[in-house]
């Protein structure tokens, strides 16, 4: 496995929308584990294979208190959703910042997994979020997008300055 470099907004990448996986073979899996080992080691609870610069439709998820329930969504597509819940959150890309964002409290989604098998998942809560905020990068779109133009751009502002500095 390998810990793979993560795109920081306001990175244009990002805006890349992902393609379907066409087969769920050994290079597809690799992928998977490179993520989740990515995802954790930067102590996230989800990633999408855009925020790697792999425009796949890929996403991993980790929502358990002990990080030891990896979830694999592969060409995810939502079926429906309802109700509503306002939450704070982060993103791997967008280091160091939260906001509150209102997204779908209840969803079904159906994907197949690190098999290949088809499945469908009731969620709500936290998952429910975490589901909707990759799906949101495999689209090509980055929470902070939901946020005022004048957050975005002082988010924008503080993550080329703090950038500037790591250099």
């Amino acid at each position: 496995m390998a810990l793979l470099p993560i795109l920081h907004y306001p990175d244009p990448r990002l805006h890349t929308r992902a393609s379907p996986v066409v087969e769920v073979d050994a290079e597809i899996r690799k992928l998977v584990d490179d993520m989740a080992e990515t995802m954790r080691a930067a102590a996230g609870i989800g990633l999408a294979a855009t925020q790697v610069n792999v425009h796949k439709r890929l996403i991993v998820l980790d929502v358990s208190e002990d990080q030891q329930h990896l979830q694999v969504f592969i060409n995810p597509k939502l079926l429906s959703q309802d109700g509503s819940q306002e939450r704070d959150e982060g993103c791997l890309s967008v280091p160091g910042i939260y906001d509150r964002v209102t997204r779908a409290e209840h969803i079904v989604v159906e994907a197949l997994d690190r098999e290949g098998r088809l499945f469908t998942l009731e969620a709500d809560g936290l998952l429910a979020t975490c589901v909707q905020h990759e799906m949101d990068h495999l689209e090509g779109k980055v929470f902070v997008e939901y946020l005022s133009q004048l957050k975005q751009n002082r988010i924008k502002t503080k993550l080329r300055k703090r950038a500037r500095e790591t250099l």
